[in-house]
């Protein structure tokens, strides 16, 4: 159990705010390095037979202008598309989403090392985000990047089953615990960090 806490406590996160058109909108940050090749990187997150190997099945016209959509899950437009270093896509979730964004760049970071950023931006709903804070997508989100480092490892990984996996849920906990210090660094008040990180620990590993 101590080789996922290792994966989660190699993230690098931050927490801010930005205005966007339809007003102010949540970012998070997540900064981490895995040992492949930026190319290798590249074609995990962006080939769609590989992307269902550790994430989700993914359809739809993927090229810029297209649309995607993740099995159960988002959807939305490529919006900008940069072999091998920067993808960035509207992820719209349920019938009224309103404004979100997910960027991804990727670096050489030395031999056979890439630097690997996601961005998530998007506007929320104060009650939900007093509730959860950056850990109700945060969470996921470090799950999700566990998956990719141990499929570009050649482990096998089943998607399906990997959320609810003993391994994850260990993993899920010290996210929400990750994501609760991230807030903290932000200057977000310990006691409403607090009651977020618990709220979003007992989402995870309870449902």
């Amino acid at each position: 159990m101590s080789d996922i806490v290792d994966e989660i406590n190699r993230m690098h996160r931050e927490t801010g705010t930005r205005q966007v058109a339809s007003g102010q909108a949540r970012s998070l940050l997540m900064r981490r390095t895995y040992d492949a090749e930026v190319a290798d990187v590249w074609d995990a997150v962006t080939s769609p037979e590989r992307i269902g190997r550790w994430f989700l099945p993914v359809s739809g016209e993927l090229k810029v202008g297209g649309r995607y959509q993740l099995e159960g899950n988002a959807g939305g437009e490529i919006l900008a598309c940069e072999a091998p270093t920067l993808l960035r896509v509207s992820w719209l979730f349920g019938p009224d989403p309103g404004f979100s964004e997910v960027e991804l760049r990727l670096a050489p970071d030395g031999e056979e090392r890439t630097l690997f950023e996601l961005e998530h931006v998007a506007v929320v709903p104060e009650e939900f985000w007093g509730q959860f804070g950056a850990g109700a997508t945060g969470v996921g989100w470090d799950l999700g990047l566990v998956s990719l480092g141990r499929h570009l490892r050649g482990e096998d990984i089943d998607p399906s089953t990997w959320e609810g996996s003993p391994d994850a849920l260990v993993g899920a906990e010290r996210s929400a615990r990750a994501w609760g210090e991230a807030s903290l660094a932000a200057g977000d008040p310990a006691d409403e960090v607090a009651a977020q990180v618990a709220a979003t620990t007992k989402f995870y590993t309870t449902g």
